[in-house]
């Protein structure tokens, strides 16, 4: 195993794949060792750059698949030209701070589509995810989004609250919450985020990148725009 990490660091050092195939005894390891321990400060670059390129490589398997929403589950404009895809829990504190800067984001992008993939990590979250996409289901998904955030941690009360706000029809929601679709789409939004190695909501990507946090309106609109297509 340390052979191996070291042999990727070393493809990253060296700037050239022979590097990968290097002995490790005799000179070409000493040199290495030597080299590592007089200007240690590499390794974390080294080691950022190689889960960058994992990382990208596990996007490009399923990037469509992570931009493709659960029908209606879209914010913004829905056949925007730039996507950012939010990985989100309605108990999660930090998905809700982040709310400020998404809608910034909107506002001011009216070619910005955010893809919302429901991701219930959080006890008693899951009642509210589905309620979500029973929401989209009859085309209210921003309404219910946003009543959901504002009304606080998601309980069976929160939840019907949330809904009465965004007008559902609540019986049709309810049953629709329960149905094989919801828990379909629940089940490989969970995959997807262990697939992108994602260990906490919000988790975002938006184009080849890849970041989690609340990480503040600036950096979420870097990404957004690297992702011009223009």
């Amino acid at each position: 195993m340390k052979n191996h990490l070291l042999t990727a660091l070393l493809a990253l050092v060296f700037g050239f794949a022979g590097a990968a195939a290097w002995s490790f005894s005799g000179l070409g390891h000493a040199q290495t060792r030597d080299y590592l321990v007089a200007n240690p400060e590499v390794l974390p670059e080294m080691a950022g750059a190689l889960q960058q390129r994992e990382t990208e490589g596990r996007l490009a398997e399923v990037a469509d698949e992570v931009e493709t929403p659960f029908p209606g589950a879209v914010l913004g404009n829905p056949q925007g030209s730039r996507t950012l895809v939010k990985f989100t829990d309605y108990g999660c504190t930090y998905c809700r701070a982040a709310e400020a800067d998404v809608q910034k984001l909107i506002a001011g992008d009216p070619e910005l589509r955010v893809v919302v993939r429901e991701w219930p990590i959080f006890d008693g979250s899951e009642g509210a995810a589905r309620m979500a996409l029973a929401a989209a289901n009859q085309g209210k998904y921003p309404q219910f989004y946003a009543a959901m955030f504002e009304l606080g941690p998601p309980t069976p009360e929160t939840v019907d609250a949330a809904a009465q706000v965004a007008g559902l029809d609540l019986a049709q929601a309810r049953r629709f919450a329960q149905s094989d679709a919801v828990t379909r789409e629940l089940a490989q939004n969970m995959g997807l985020s262990q697939q992108l190695g994602f260990t906490g909501t919000p988790s975002w990507v938006s184009g080849a990148q890849i970041f989690q946090g609340a990480v503040g309106y600036d950096a979420l609109a870097k990404a957004v725009a690297a992702d011009d297509p223009a």
